[in-house]
C-alpha cells in the first residue's frame, strides 16, 4: 500500500553552491569550420565517439504554439546534411501542433563531459511521405507498433489501456508488416543561425554564432559570454 503524502509545503531548496568551473576545452575562431554543418558533424563525431555520452543525437526541441505559449521537450536527430536536422515523431502531437502554428524552432545539443553545447534557431518543416516511410521501416518492430499505438500528447486514462492497445497491434501485425501510420512523419529544420558553444573558466565562455545569409553564404561572430 502507497504511504500517504503529507500535507507539508515544500520549502524552498537552494542549490546556488552548485558550481562547476568549465576547463576542459578552448575555441577560437580559427579552429572553425567556414561551414556550419561541417563544424557540426565535426564536434558531434566527438561526442558520438565518447563512452560518457549516451545519446549523442538527443536534443531539445523547443516550440511555441498559436498563444505564444513556449513549450520543451528531448526528441533525437535521425540525420542531418547540408539543408538541416530531421527528427520524427506523432503529427497530432502537441509539437506538431505547435509547428503548425509556428515553424519557427529551436535545438539544443549539450555534451557535458567536453562542456560544450549547440543551440540552433530554425523553420521546420515536413519531410516527404518516401522519407518518412523509409525512416519508419529502420525502426524496431515494437517502435512501428508503439507509434500506432500511442495517441500521442492526449489523456491517458490508465496504463493498461495503452498496453491493451499495443497487445491488440501486435497480434494483428504478427507478420511484421507494420504500416506507415498517417499521422505519423518526420521534420526537416533548416537553420537561420547556430552558435557553438564552449564552456571556459569564470564564465567566460566561447561563443559563436554563423548567421545565414540571403545569398547562401554564413556570417560568424564572436559574442560575448
Amino acid at each position: 500500500m502507497p504511504r500517504e503524502r503529507l500535507p507539508v509545503k515544500l520549502r524552498r531548496v537552494d542549490v546556488s553552491a552548485l558550481r562547476q568551473d568549465y576547463s576542459s576545452g578552448k575555441l577560437h575562431r580559427s579552429d572553425l569550420d567556414p561551414d556550419p554543418f561541417r563544424q557540426f558533424a565535426d564536434w558531434f563525431t566527438t561526442a558520438r565517439e565518447c563512452s560518457a555520452i549516451v545519446e549523442p543525437n538527443a536534443m531539445t526541441l523547443a516550440t511555441a504554439g498559436a498563444d505564444g505559449a513556449v513549450n520543451a521537450r528531448t526528441v533525437l536527430l535521425k540525420d542531418f546534411d547540408a539543408t538541416g536536422f530531421r527528427f520524427f515523431t506523432n503529427y497530432e502531437s502537441d509539437k506538431a501542433r505547435d509547428i503548425a502554428a509556428n515553424a519557427q524552432v529551436a535545438l539544443l545539443f549539450h555534451w557535458p563531459p567536453f562542456e560544450r553545447q549547440i543551440s540552433i534557431r530554425g523553420v521546420a518543416e515536413k519531410t516527404s511521405r518516401a522519407e518518412s516511410e523509409a525512416y519508419f521501416q529502420k525502426r524496431p518492430l515494437a517502435s512501428r507498433l508503439g507509434a500506432l499505438a500511442s495517441h500521442q500528447s492526449r489523456p491517458l486514462a490508465s496504463r493498461e489501456e495503452l498496453e491493451a492497445r499495443y497487445a491488440e497491434l501486435e497480434s494483428t501485425y504478427a507478420d511484421g508488416n507494420v504500416p506507415l501510420p498517417p499521422h505519423w512523419g518526420g521534420y526537416l529544420v533548416r537553420p537561420t543561425a547556430l552558435e557553438f558553444w564552449q564552456g571556459r573558466r569564470s564564465r567566460l565562455h566561447d561563443r559563436f554564432r554563423y548567421t545565414a545569409s540571403t545569398d547562401g553564404s554564413w556570417t560568424i561572430e564572436r559574442l560575448s559570454p
